[in-house]
Parts: structure tokens; C-alpha cells; sequence
């Protein structure tokens, strides 16, 4: 008899089948291949080390993820190049003595065999329990939710927001806690893995100074999917994320550093000819795909990656999640952290680029929910970084795209959607405020909220907020509040209001980080701009 996997005990398709059970059955129907793994079900590892999620939550079901890895950071993860088939199944009750639907999904070499199975038959606005089998080995169960039908009467939504959570540089206390938050789906902005090599310090904007990191990745900067797979595994091996993952489904997109910092459209940093780029896109976009919970139609083409789509909740929210990243023109003024250039009024530079701009826009225009979010990842509003004549503008942002902002704003306000609720990240800080025209104009109208979300753990402990804070308010008018904390954001929307409390933990360099509330925030769809909660 022969052994197809280094970690597994081989059985014979006569026993698998002789076995009985979904598995047997579900067996059956699979088509004959030479690569098929009938035998490789039993493993020497535990082969769900990375856990379970859900995502893309839609009224009649969503995605259930997981990924056999029993060695996640070895070359290979402990898997041979056969494909092996895994149960799944989705209970009404936690103990799954009604269970709503099962069946055998495959997990395929060339995407680490990694598992998105999409449920559907399901019914609207309610939590389902799922888990994976594969051989003697059972996952941990997840809880997802399913989208309430789009356009039904709907009392209350409630997520989390969150993203920006650099391994190296805190704990991921904030996952522990937002795991029992019992939130209807998690919103993650992007910045799930950071690319680049491990340090023994690293630079705290908080404090101007570098400090220790309080862990280490200790993995090779990442080029090749294999690199790519074992940063995520290295990530998604931390119980805390883990269970944050398995309380409530994920609406994920990604930001910079799953790739590398500050890319945009083909253009990397330090002037990495676009078609070489391309190919670390491509390895990237990959990893990324295994490692979360999307649907098929997110399944790269090579460096192209579906990213941008829409979510209904009920009467209640319209959510359109954008990519700023993979179609934007490339950062003018030199990017970072500058005065800004004359090729800031540049009518060709784009964030969203013609097909995402035109399909927000139909969307926005045509939507009848009480609110409509803007899921993104950089900063919208308008913001000058320092006090006095120097005009300084973070050029990773909207700042420098101003032709293509003031497009979008104009739409917003031209065809009267007075709901318009953006949730950002990017920035490792709180910052809240409304979205404006002209941060010059003190006349400019309010066009829409912005909630800049902080992080998870990306720049260390923080603290109130940085040396540049009060500066920046100053400057500001139309900013409410900064503050320097790590955390996530917990939105409840009603009929009559939105509301945002800002979730922040004392530390996170040292285990027990504790949990408070740093300000609460209200928006009334009938009004754009920011009130206190």
C-alpha cells in the first residue's frame, strides 16, 4: 500500500468508502484522478493548525475556509501534491444536532490546499455553527451569519473594524476581545500580514523613538508563494486571531503590505520594473486568496485579484467595498509624507481607476438603504499634517488625488446621498471627522463621515495620542478626534442613527492588555458629519 502523504497513514479506497458516513457518500461522487488522495485521511499532525473562518456573508449563505497545513511553516507545509478531499458541514445549533447542509469539498495542491467552500440554501439574518473533518481529525467549530435579505425591514446591524496587525510589532489581544463581541460580520480594511524582515526594534511614532518588538516572524522577506504562505501560517497561528476568525464572518480586502508598502497598480517603491513586480504581485495575491474566506470570483489572475463588491443588510446599509490599491495611478509628489506638488491637480491621476469609479457611482446612485458605507483602506478626508505656511499631505492617501476626490464628492452631493459613511484604516490611529471639499474653505460643506479605524497591534503599545496631534486638530477644523491607541472599531446602525464606539486597550507589547472605550460617535442619515455619541 502506498503512503501519499510524509504525514499521513494511507488507507485504501475500498476502506475510506467501506467506512460509511457524509464522507463515503459524498466519495462517490467524485470524479476519478490519479492525484486524488482517497487514502491520505488520517494524519501524524494535526492538520487544521490555521483554523477556520467565514466570509461574504449574503442572505442565503456564505464562505466556511480552512486550510490543511499539519507542518504550516516548513517548505511544502507538510502536504504531498495530491488532492484531498475534506467534509464540511453548517449546524443550525452550536451542537450541531441540526445540521442544514454537509458535503465534501477538495483541497487542491496549488492553493496550499487551502478550502473555500460557498454554502448556500441557507436562511437570512441568522447565525449558523460550522466546522471541517478530514480523516480522525476534527477543526474548530466557526460561527458565521448570513446577510438579511437585502431590502427587508431590518431593527439593527452590528460589525467590528479592524486590520493593520504587524506580527512583529504587538499581540493580538484586540482579536481576543473583539471575538466576543457577537458582531454580525467583521470588516477587515486590509494590512492582515506585513511583508519585509524581522527586527529587533522598530520606530514608535508615539513616543519618536524605537523600541523592542515584543515578538518576531523571523521568515525571509517574501518574493515566492511558499514565502508568502508560511508569513500568513506564521500569522494565522496565533490563537487569538484565530478565534476572532471563528466568531463571525469576514469581509476582508487588502491594503499595502500584503504585497509590499505603498504599492500601487504596477509601480513598488524602490522602481521595481513593472513586469518583474507583477510576478510578486501574483505570489501575493495567491497567498492572500488561500488564506481568507472569499469567494471564487475573487481567485486571481495572476496579479489581478476581484477585490471590489457590494454587501446588502437588510433596508438598513449598503456596503461597497472598494480597492485602492490595484488600480490607483502612482503616488505623485514623490509620495510619503511631503508638501504637496502641483501634479496633486492632475485630472488623470485616479484612486479607483474608470471601471470600480463607475460602478461605485451607479451604486451610490441607485441605492435606497438608510445608510451607504464606504469600506476602504486610505484616508478620504483632507488633512494638512502640520501647523503653519508648510502644507504637508500624506501622498499615500486621497490627498494628492484631488480631481478624482473631488469627482466622488461631487457625485455624493449631487444626487443627495446624505448617508454616506466611509470606514478607513492605514493610518495606526483613530481619527474621526467629516469629509469636506476644501480643508482650506471653512464655507466647504460636509459631505460624508469618515472613521479612520486604529490598529490592531501596528505601532506598539501608543498611547493618547502623537506629538503631532494637537497640531494636526489645529490645522484640522473638520477633524474631531485623534488618538494613538490600538484597538477596533463596533458599529451599531438603527433606523435612526449609526453609531461608532471606539474600542482601545492600554497595551499590547505585554500580555492582559485592557479594554475601553475611547469615544463614541453618531451619525443621522438625514445629516452628513460627525456628532458625539
Amino acid at each position: 500500500m502506498k503512503s501519499v502523504l510524509p504525514s499521513t497513514i494511507a488507507l485504501s479506497r475500498r476502506q475510506l468508502l467501506r467506512g460509511a458516513g457524509a464522507l463515503a457518500v459524498a466519495a462517490l461522487a467524485i470524479p476519478a484522478d490519479p492525484r486524488l488522495a482517497f487514502g491520505a485521511v488520517n494524519f501524524i499532525d494535526y492538520p487544521f493548525q490555521l483554523g477556520v473562518a467565514s466570509g461574504e456573508p449574503w442572505p442565503d449563505g456564505f464562505v466556511i475556509w480552512t486550510r490543511l497545513a499539519p507542518r504550516p511553516l516548513e517548505p511544502g507545509h507538510g502536504m504531498s501534491g495530491d488532492i484531498v478531499p475534506v467534509d464540511w458541514e453548517v449546524a443550525e445549533d452550536r451542537l450541531f444536532r441540526k445540521v442544514a447542509v454537509k458535503g465534501t469539498a477538495l483541497a487542491h495542491p496549488e492553493l496550499g490546499h487551502a478550502v473555500h467552500v460557498e454554502v448556500a440554501g441557507l436562511l437570512p439574518g441568522r447565525p449558523y455553527w460550522y466546522r471541517f473533518r478530514c480523516g480522525d481529525h476534527r477543526s474548530m467549530q466557526g460561527r458565521a451569519v448570513t446577510a438579511p435579505a437585502a431590502g427587508a425591514p431590518l431593527a439593527k446591524l452590528r460589525f467590528a473594524i479592524a486590520g493593520c496587525q504587524n506580527y512583529d510589532q504587538g499581540l493580538y489581544t484586540a482579536f481576543d476581545h473583539l471575538a466576543r463581541e457577537e458582531v454580525d460580520f467583521v470588516y477587515h480594511y486590509g494590512d492582515y500580514i506585513y511583508e519585509g524582515l524581522s527586527r529587533p526594534f522598530y520606530f514608535s511614532r508615539y513616543l519618536d523613538d524605537v523600541v523592542p518588538s515584543p515578538r518576531r516572524t523571523d521568515l525571509p522577506d517574501p518574493y515566492s508563494v511558499d514565502e508568502y504562505r508560511m508569513r500568513y501560517a506564521r500569522y494565522k497561528l496565533d490563537t487569538d486571531l484565530q478565534k476572532a476568525h471563528a466568531a463571525a464572518p469576514w469581509i476582508a480586502v487588502w491594503d499595502d503590505h500584503e504585497i509590499v508598502d505603498n504599492w500601487v497598480s504596477d509601480f513598488n517603491w524602490d522602481n521595481t520594473p513593472p513586469d518583474i513586480f507583477r510576478l510578486r504581485r501574483a505570489a501575493a495575491a495567491q497567498a492572500y486568496y488561500e488564506h481568507l474566506p472569499f469567494r471564487r470570483s475573487s481567485l486571481p489572475d495572476g496579479a489581478r485579484m476581484q477585490l471590489f463588491r457590494k454587501f446588502s443588510f437588510g433596508d438598513l446599509v449598503d456596503m461597497h467595498v472598494l480597492d485602492t490599491r490595484q488600480y490607483r495611478s502612482d503616488q505623485p509628489c514623490r509620495d510619503g509624507f511631503r508638501p504637496a506638488c502641483p501634479d496633486v491637480d492632475n485630472p488623470n491621476l485616479t484612486v479607483l481607476g474608470e471601471a470600480q469609479e463607475k460602478w461605485l457611482f451607479d451604486g451610490l446612485a441607485g441605492g435606497k438603504a438608510r445608510f451607504n458605507l464606504l469600506a476602504q483602506q486610505v484616508m478620504l478626508m483632507p488633512c494638512d499634517r502640520e501647523p503653519g505656511e508648510a502644507n504637508i499631505r500624506n501622498l499615500d492617501s486621497w490627498d494628492p488625488y484631488r480631481v478624482a476626490r473631488a469627482r466622488l464628492l461631487r457625485h455624493i452631493q449631487g444626487n443627495n446621498i446624505r448617508n454616506t459613511v466611509v470606514l478607513t484604516g492605514d493610518e495606526h490611529q483613530n481619527i474621526v471627522g467629516n469629509v469636506i471639499f476644501d480643508d482650506k474653505d471653512p464655507n466647504s460643506p460636509v459631505v460624508a463621515t469618515e472613521f479612520v479605524v486604529t490598529s490592531i497591534s501596528s505601532g506598539g503599545d501608543g498611547g493618547s495620542e502623537r506629538p503631532n496631534a494637537k497640531g494636526m486638530l489645529a490645522e484640522n477644523p473638520h477633524i474631531k478626534l485623534i488618538n494613538d491607541q490600538r484597538g477596533y472599531g463596533l458599529c451599531e446602525v438603527t433606523q435612526k442613527h449609526l453609531s461608532m464606539d471606539l474600542k482601545v486597550l492600554d497595551q499590547v507589547m505585554t500580555p492582559g492588555g485592557k479594554l475601553s472605550s475611547r469615544a463614541k460617535f453618531a451619525v443621522d442619515p438625514n445629516k452628513p458629519g460627525v456628532q458625539k455619541g
